[in-house]
């Protein structure tokens, strides 16, 4: 990689993230059912019908796991702490969930990896979803419950918390286009999602600080938004779209706003008395969490419904999910953020990285096209840094080949080549290049 560890300012941390529903196995340890393992017995909604019951069978080879990244010079690991595990109807504690987090954390401390824990990262109990999910404001308050339990537990080893695991996902991508759990097209429940999920964050931050947390923060995923063509139309588009897939969750966090261009469609349709939830969801947090993958292109769809978008292909290269590969987009995103929004606020990388269609073969697995993303991308970080931003680590996604939401087992992100048949682990060229270039030079 075309980088070392010298090159960026003492401190900055590497580290690789995961989350509890795509490796641990959720057929083990007592986890309730979620609207995940629902969701992927509709059909056509996930690939093959695949669900996350065995997954990488991380509830039982963490140790192993957690031995890669020692092993492969990484200072910290982004888990996420899974709400149907701890609570599997989203209310009842479940001894057997709390304990394994309890090992999992030591277990980290124990290889000097820093935990940088996640509180929902979309495993939604499915008796909660029964109710309306995040329709339904009452969710938010059992959020508040199960913040204080998985709390009360860990989080006097834990790093950082971060509350919620990209709202735009959790509501939009899941309410209003259907790809995700629940696999609505309903743009009701969409505005009631994209508010309750900011609001859920508002709640576990007030029970954080309530126990005296105080490094913690919101995980937001970000897409470089560009016009597909110079036309006022295609600019107009765009506006809206980075309104609802970026604006919305960072305005609210930060400055207690939505933006204008999303409310033009989702304001009819917003809980009653949304407006005052705003000073609860925008207190002060302290550090951004930043996910990255691609640039989308916009132009504008007249004869469609609201918001009036068509999204179009940029010309680069693609990864195996068809995303294109744009580390100038992270930069502009690293550098927005710290410009327009959180100033000096700690910013970490918490999601960068990209799927291929990996095999091994003689033993190894050769993924040079992921090795070039992962340098280019920390490169890009680096220059923000430069340029002003207050970057304070990169965690690649994902240590493992995982469940990887509606596409299955098909798409594989990690720098660990898991076979699903055997559930060995094979490290692959990146990893091995990304441990070399962050090895510490004593």
């Amino acid at each position: 990689m075309d980088f070392k560890r010298t090159d960026f300012p003492e401190g900055f941390l590497f580290g690789a993230a995961t989350a509890a529903y795509q490796i641990e196995g959720h057929s083990y340890g007592g986890a309730g059912p979620t609207h995940w393992d629902t969701f992927a017995k509709g059909p056509g909604n996930v690939v093959r019908a695949e669900d996350g019951a065995i997954a990488c069978d991380h509830y039982h080879r963490y140790a192993e796991d957690l031995d890669l990244l020692q092993d492969g010079n990484f200072d910290a690991y982004r888990f996420s702490t899974s709400w149907a595990r701890v609570m599997p109807d989203g209310r009842t504690v479940n001894a057997q969930g709390l304990d394994f987090y309890d090992r999992l954390v030591d277990a980290m401390l124990a290889r000097g990896l820093k935990p940088f824990q996640t509180l929902y990262h979309w495993e939604l109990p499915a008796a909660l979803a029964d109710k309306g999910g995040w329709m339904n404001r009452d969710t938010c308050a059992a959020f508040g419950d199960f913040v204080d339990v998985i709390t009360d537990r860990i989080g006097d080893r834990v790093e950082t918390i971060a509350t919620i695991n990209e709202p735009w996902c959790v509501s939009y991508l899941s309410h209003f286009l259907g790809h995700h759990a629940p696999g609505l097209r309903d743009i009701r429940a969409t505005a009631r999602a994209m508010h309750h999920i900011n609001l859920a964050h508002g709640i576990g931050l007030s029970r954080l600080r309530a126990k005296g947390m105080t490094n913690c923060g919101v995980v937001l995923n970000f897409a470089h938004v560009e016009a597909s063509d110079d036309t006022p139309a295609a600019r107009t588009a765009a506006t809206t779209a980075d309104a609802i897939f970026n604006r919305w969750f960072i305005e609210a966090i930060t400055k207690g706003t939505y933006p204008k261009e999303a409310l033009a469609g989702l304001a009819p349709h917003m809980p009653a008395n949304w407006q005052d939830d705003m000073a609860q969801i925008s207190q002060p947090m302290d550090f951004l969490g930043v996910n990255y993958y691609t640039r989308n292109l916009f132009g504008a769809d007249p004869d469609g419904v609201w918001p009036h978008i068509a999204g179009q292909e940029g010309p680069g290269e693609k990864t195996q999910m068809g995303w294109e590969i744009f580390p100038k987009g992270l930069h502009a995103t690293l550098t927005r953020m710290a410009r327009d929004y959180v100033g000096d606020m700690p910013i970490y990388v918490t999601e960068n990285g990209m799927a291929w269609a990996d095999e091994v073969e003689n033993g190894a697995v050769y993924d040079q096209v992921r090795l070039k993303f992962a340098s280019d991308h920390i490169l890009a970080a680096k220059q923000a840094i430069a340029d002003g931003a207050n970057v304070r680590g990169f965690f690649y996604w994902s240590l493992l080949d995982n469940y990887e939401w509606a596409f299955g087992y098909e798409k594989r992100f990690g720098m660990v080549h898991v076979d699903f048949e055997t559930l060995k682990r094979t490290p692959k060229a990146s990893y091995h290049a990304l441990k070399s270039a962050i090895a510490r030079k004593d």
